[in-house]
């Protein structure tokens, strides 16, 4: 056991609150959480509904029924519910909340833009009545290209005060993945900065917005959040920000109350199979789900500051911007998390008091390899919780947490852009395992697909048996809701199929085994990345890996494995490193582990949500065309692939 459950905590969390709310209102009596999971597992509309009512979020109609009939494909939540998303989050609090600070922006020059909840409001119902001018109405696309900025928060409270479907990517993208994604959506407004800091270097992306522009014939309307001097850009009207918040406000009270699943958000897949998908999540199911996720399993509350790394591309921005609901304390961070130095990000979380810090497994395996010990200098006296998303965050990870930061709960929480949420995450009411996540997601069936079939325990697909809340509300632009269906119930029909290996513990945790499609088969021998990875990422110098079968006819099985790795800088592939991966994977995975080849790359290509790409790098060493170069941030390393010796198919 890594960290037994905090007592002094347990009888005060939300989620014993709401364990005590469902014994009330059933007559049950649950023993632990497994018992309150399995309970609503069981009763999914009961359930619902009672968190709805207990979560004193604001909206109207009958929450009867809760569910409806049909599979999870098909069932629906709370058809005779309306509620507005942006309601929800800036509902007026007591008076002391009205004045506190409700979001703090932090950029990685350290300029700090702090806003009260009285002032944020304000804000958005003066550029909702902009928008309103505009004539953006209920399912109109807003799209926006904006940093992790108090500006970017304001425009999308805005756009989903309107009731617009709100859909934003980070400035950092290419001309061309930019137009893979907003093409396909034909929005009417488009929000932008035209200029972003990274690692200390200002980039302007004025020319490649132009271009966007003009792709967008559907556009009638640009707001910069920058300066900008003239009137048009490629032949679309501009305002600014200030101009447009000189506008008459539209009081929070007259916003329209909106169907629960009416479209609120477009996400985008990776892309990597080809377009990404495009898709829409419903206000109230995304409102619910993130609802129980911040206050019962991360336990925030009105004392709390959330600051969760990420861009406004990604699902944790919405995410974290949910936290508004629950009255918790917001901390944006835009810029490199390393600069001016390794540890800049963790000072900030320090500084600014955060007590709950989220981040990805990528960038604290990259701290660990640079040697940074943060608790030599920081005190972390307000942290209480670490989360780790995007990518495995392994065993010896949670050691190093533990010695290099500080001794708290590491919540290993993993799902999607997929269902703008978790299917499993932390827990107040249980203990922390190393290299697993505390439990599955309250009243989200979760369940493991193998050639056995489908049960509660062991290892193998993740799949979710029921329906629940944040399931998207389909694809934009898929008529008859076949991609929909083909993405995630063909395989499984009724049944939704997430694309996750997972092992399931009858104690309650989970252990995530990394993407189903990434399982490699060498040799005759199955083998998870993940089991890898585990192993050679504690091995000093290496900073990224990934495993790759690779056609090769004259080797047992017809395949060979290949281990592509980034080394820190001053480290080489030399022979005494190659021996040493080896020699560990052999002791502590299996000889099936070793590969046949080890090469040293620059990089590994990756998405822009953040997300390695093993397929990918696959195509490229087995001689087959990559469906969608401009899916991921960094395709030159693809090239590179291509174009070592080591790495081209043996004949």
């Amino acid at each position: 056991m890594y960290l037994p459950v905090d007592a002094s905590r347990v009888a005060a969390s939300a989620m014993a609150r709401f364990k005590d709310h469902c014994e009330a209102q059933t007559g049950l009596r649950f023993a632990d959480y497994q018992q309150l999971h399995d309970w609503a597992c069981r009763e999914p509309g009961r359930h619902w509904e009672l968190l709805l009512h207990w979560s004193e979020l604001p909206w109207c109609g009958n929450a009867t029924p809760a569910l409806t009939a049909g599979d999870c494909e098909h069932a629906r939540f709370f058809p005779g519910v309306r509620l507005n998303f942006a309601r929800a989050l800036l509902r007026p609090l007591d008076a002391a909340g009205e004045s506190r600070c409700a979001m703090l922006a932090v950029d990685e020059a350290g300029r700090r833009d702090e806003c009260s909840r009285a002032l944020l409001r304000a804000e958005v119902e003066r550029l909702a009545g902009r928008l309103r001018q505009l004539g953006i109405e209920p399912g109109d696309r807003v799209c926006a290209i904006v940093r992790n900025s108090r500006h970017a928060v304001v425009a999308c409270l805005a756009a989903a005060a309107a009731g617009a479907v709100w859909s934003s990517i980070p400035p950092d993208l290419g001309e061309g993945a930019m137009l893979d994604r907003f093409g396909q959506l034909r929005p009417k407004l488009l929000l932008c900065h035209l200029e972003f800091t990274h690692h200390g270097v200002r980039r302007e992306i004025t020319e490649r917005v132009e271009n966007v522009v003009r792709s967008l014939p559907s556009l009638q309307r640009l707001i910069v959040l920058d300066e900008w001097p003239a009137a048009e850009l490629a032949g679309v009207p501009v305002e600014t920000l200030g101009q447009s918040l000189s506008a008459q406000p539209w009081p929070m009270s007259e916003w329209p109350d909106l169907p629960f699943d009416h479209p609120g958000f477009i996400l985008f897949s990776s892309g990597t199979t080809g377009a990404p998908k495009c898709l829409m999540h419903g206000i109230g199911g995304t409102l619910l789900e993130h609802f129980k996720e911040l206050v019962l399993h991360t336990d925030l509350g009105t004392a709390d500051r959330l600051l969760f790394q990420t861009s406004t591309g990604w699902m944790m921005w919405n995410w974290q911007l949910s936290a508004l609901a629950c009255g918790t304390q917001i901390v944006l961070f835009d810029g490199s998390p390393t600069f001016p130095e390794p540890g800049f990000l963790l000072q900030l979380v320090d500084r600014e008091a955060v007590s709950v810090f989220g981040t990805s497994a990528t960038y604290l395996h990259a701290l660990e390899q640079a040697g940074v010990v943060p608790c030599d200098s920081v005190r972390f006296e307000a942290l209480r919780a670490i989360e780790s998303t995007g990518s495995i965050l392994y065993d010896s990870q949670f050691d190093w947490i533990r010695t290099a930061i500080k001794r708290v709960p590491v919540h290993s929480i993993s799902g999607g852009t997929d269902i703008i949420g978790c299917f499993v995450l932390g827990n107040p009411l249980m203990p922390v395992y190393r290299g697993e996540s505390q439990s599955v997601s309250l009243g989200l069936d979760v369940r493991v697909m193998s050639e056995a079939g489908m049960s509660r325990y062991g290892e193998g697909e993740l799949v979710c048996a029921q329906a629940f809340p944040s399931r998207p509300v389909g694809v934009f632009g898929d008529e008859g809701g076949v991609r929909f269906h083909e993405a995630y119930f063909s395989q499984n029909p009724g049944v939704w199929t997430h694309g996750d290996n997972v092992r399931l513990l009858p104690r309650g945790s989970a252990r995530i085994l990394g993407r189903s499609d990434g399982t490699l088969k060498v040799r005759g021998v199955r083998i998870g990345p993940a089991e890898i990875y585990s192993v050679v990422q504690t091995i000093p110098g290496v900073l990224q890996a990934m495993a790759v079968e690779q056609q090769a006819p004259r080797e047992p099985g017809g395949s060979r494995l290949v281990l592509l790795v980034v080394l820190a800088p001053g480290t080489v592939l030399d022979r005494a490193l190659s021996l040493r991966i080896k020699r560990e994977l052999n002791t502590r995975a299996s000889p099936n582990h070793v590969p046949t080849v080890i090469a040293q790359v620059s990089g590994i290509p990756t998405t822009h949500s953040g997300k390695t790409s093993e397929r990918a790098a696959r195509d490229v060493l087995n001689g087959k065309v990559v469906v969608n170069r401009a899916a991921l941030r960094n395709p030159q390393t693809l090239d590179e692939l291509a174009q070592n010796p080591d790495l081209q198919i043996p004949v």
